[in-house]
């Protein structure tokens, strides 16, 4: 019975992976689609999408943001990491847990601010573009930061209670 429950949960890890992968490219397309459109109606018709370069903006911001999130699946995140080079192989491990839970903390510290921002901006009522709130252009940046959170703190209580002897980055 747990062996069926632990293939759903990684098969359900799978879907949203798989997911998350799929809004991220439709992301990028629409944003080189839209960028493309606007240098070739500009150019050839001095006209363009009215909020054209807004919605740029805005999917600039919701692919960094959803491209930190799929680094964070399996800690692809640039490391500039000098100290764990030259550790023993045990003390290394609890030195990326630490690093780890240290990454989850901050990331949920700038989740709880974030959201708080969000929240100030839709009671403020402030119009992104096209009369799409701020708030709705804005509310990536809290859901990165907890997505990210969340997977530094499993990925870390992961690696502490790993018994097998592979190697950490």
């Amino acid at each position: 019975m747990a062996g069926k429950t632990a293939n759903r949960i990684r098969q359900g890890i799978r879907i949203l992976q798989k997911l998350e992968d799929g809004v991220l490219i439709g992301l990028l397309l629409l944003m080189v689609f839209v960028a493309a459109f606007q240098i070739l109606a500009r150019n050839l018709f001095d006209s363009g999408i009215r909020s054209g370069d807004e919605l740029i903006r805005v999917l600039v911001l919701w692919i960094s943001l959803m491209g930190a999130m799929v680094a964070s699946r399996n800690n692809s995140h640039i490391n500039i990491d000098l100290i764990s080079r030259y550790l023993p192989g045990h003390i290394k491990k609890y030195s990326f847990v630490m690093v780890g839970f240290f990454t989850s903390f901050i990331c949920a510290v700038m989740a709880c601010f974030s959201f708080n921002f969000v929240m100030m901006e839709k009671a403020d009522g402030m119009i992104a573009f096209a009369n799409i709130p701020a708030w709705v252009c804005q509310s990536i940046i809290p859901a990165s930061f907890a997505v990210i959170s969340l997977r530094y703190l499993l990925l870390s209580f992961t690696t502490l209670f790993d018994s097998s002897k592979q190697k950490i980055k």
